[in-house]
Order: C-alpha cells, then structure tokens, then sequence
C-alpha cells in the first residue's frame, strides 16, 4: 500500500507549498517558440563564438524590450495619423499647427510596406504557431495598428472620430491573395479568446466551417 497513489494526489501536491518557485505559472494562448528570433548562425559552434541558443536568448530579450510606439515616437511620428482619413474641407487645421504639411494623410500605409529585409515570409510567421506534435495552429503574437472603437472602426475605418493605436494582437492567418493579416485583439490577459471564452485555433475555423 505504500506505492497505491491516492486519488487526490495532484490536490495534495497544490497544497503543499514550500516557498517561493521559478515555475512560470503565466497562461498564455502563444506557443513557445514564436516567441524565438530568427538566428543566422550554425547549429555546431565554432571556438570563440557564442552558443546558438545562447544568442537566441539575447535576440529575444532585446526584442522584447523594443515597442513600435515609442521608436515610432522617437522620430516624432504620431501613429494616430498613420490612418488616412476622410477629407474634410471646413475642419482643416492652419498651417502653423500642421507643421508646413498642407494636404491631409489620404495614401494607405500598405503602399509603403517593404518585405524586402523581412527575416520570414507570411507563411513562416503563420507557421510558428504549430506546435510539436500537434494539428491545431495557436496564433502568432504581434502588434497592429488598430481603432480603439471597433464598432466604428468596422463600419468606417477612415472616420475622423477614430483613434488609432498600436495593440496587442494574435495573428490568426493570412491571406496570400488580399496580402492581408486576419488578427484577434488580446484580451486584459494577453490570450486570444472568442466570445464563449476558447481559444481561437486553426484561424477561427471550425470543424463545422
């Protein structure tokens, strides 16, 4: 009988704690490895060079200290007026509060995007999301640029009313057709849930369809 587990062996084991542990208890709806840069480096060392996932560790502890809006701050572009607007011809502001910039933002930011110095292609990043030994693709952590009011921002992208910021999102698939991303805002605790409270899988598919 000394080797019988009982039944409530895993309510036992909660209850008995020590002291403080290095366990991370953080829930999060990300696979592990999407959070890993891409490292150009061979998989044998060579004497005098760093570990592979020793400069993996470094890469991603730098990257998590870097955020778009403030880098974008830095340079003095306000990412609210990334998003073009709908023209409005009696509220135009005057030039002093424009900076000498005299026509309104009306060219979508798209037209702008550079993939060339782009470490993955789509399909890598959505990819990252398939875990070892598993069919189900979680989402791929990532920031957009979104309106802080989906309602309009889904009924009209380009009111003047919007405020646009960069948040936190889970991207769920992509579109090679439309070069678009389908993402999921997070909720207060950084997972990807849908109204009943799953996990979004698989870019929002069902089984159903």
């Amino acid at each position: 009988t000394k080797f019988k587990m009982p039944e409530n062996f895993k309510s036992l084991m909660d209850n008995q704690v020590v002291g403080p542990s290095t366990e991370d208890l953080t829930e999060s709806d990300f696979p592990v490895q999407s959070f890993r840069p891409k490292v150009q480096m061979p998989f044998k060392r060579l004497p005098g060079q760093n570990p592979r996932k020793v400069e993996v560790e470094r890469r991603r502890r730098q990257y998590l200290t870097f955020d778009i809006a403030e880098l974008l701050a830095s340079k003095g572009i306000d990412s609210n007026q990334l998003m073009p607007r709908h023209y409005d011809p009696e509220n135009m502001p005057p030039i002093e509060e424009t900076k000498d910039s005299v026509f309104p933002i009306y060219l979508p930011l798209q037209i702008f995007d550079n993939d060339e110095f782009d470490c993955r292609t789509p399909e890598e990043w959505i990819s990252l999301g398939l875990e070892p030994g598993s069919s189900d693709r979680k989402p791929v952590p990532g920031k957009a640029l979104l309106p802080t009011d989906d309602v309009l921002g889904h009924e009209d992208p380009k009111s003047q009313e919007l405020i646009y910021e960069w948040i936190d999102v889970g991207v769920l698939d992509y579109d090679k057709e439309t070069d678009l991303y389908l993402v999921h805002k997070t909720d207060k605790k950084g997972l990807v849930r849908d109204e009943e409270g799953r996990p979004i899988l698989n870019g929002g598919i069902t089984p159903e369809g």
